[in-house]
């Protein structure tokens, strides 16, 4: 492999686990399941949920609005390592969040990642959130009310 093939991989990845954020901010779990392998795995353990598949993925996603009032991600790159056509990392995450029930999670989390290469590009066989720290400490502001939809590409 060049050292070329090798910077271009990097660069795919970084721009997946980004476009998986951007789908979790714009509640976009079509295109967020199409960044999975067929038989992708996203396991949450702190919820709990293990969502293996694209349909499973899909289904999780139009279950959100009823459960999540407003979802809010940040995800730093961490710990990356190619192996050929297979490699594994971390995203290092910030994510705030509140419930329609209104409980509160403010966590500081790691996204353990396994990634393959397919014919589409880089796609994630695996995501497991690992939450590192939880503050439930209510929040006092309020959620604008937008359409999503609107803004959809």
């Amino acid at each position: 492999m060049s050292d070329f093939q090798a910077i271009a991989d990097r660069v795919e990845i970084d721009a997946l686990r980004a476009e998986f954020t951007d789908c979790v901010m714009t509640r976009d779990y079509d295109r967020a399941a199409s960044l999975f392998t067929e038989d992708g795995a996203l396991r949450m353990p702190n919820i709990p949920a293990e969502l293996v598949g694209r349909e499973q993925l899909r289904a999780w996603g139009r279950k959100v609005p009823e459960i999540v009032d407003f979802l809010l991600q940040n995800s730093h790159p961490g710990y990356l390592r190619i192996d050929g056509d297979a490699a594994v990392g971390r995203t290092y995450m910030q994510e705030l969040g509140r419930g329609r029930d209104g409980r509160v999670e403010l966590n500081w989390a790691i996204y353990h990642d396994r990634y393959q290469r397919t014919l589409d590009g880089w796609k994630f066989t695996e995501r497991v959130y690992e939450v590192r720290y939880q503050d439930p400490t209510p929040l006092t502001g309020t959620a604008p009310i937008i359409d999503y939809e609107k803004y959809a590409r």
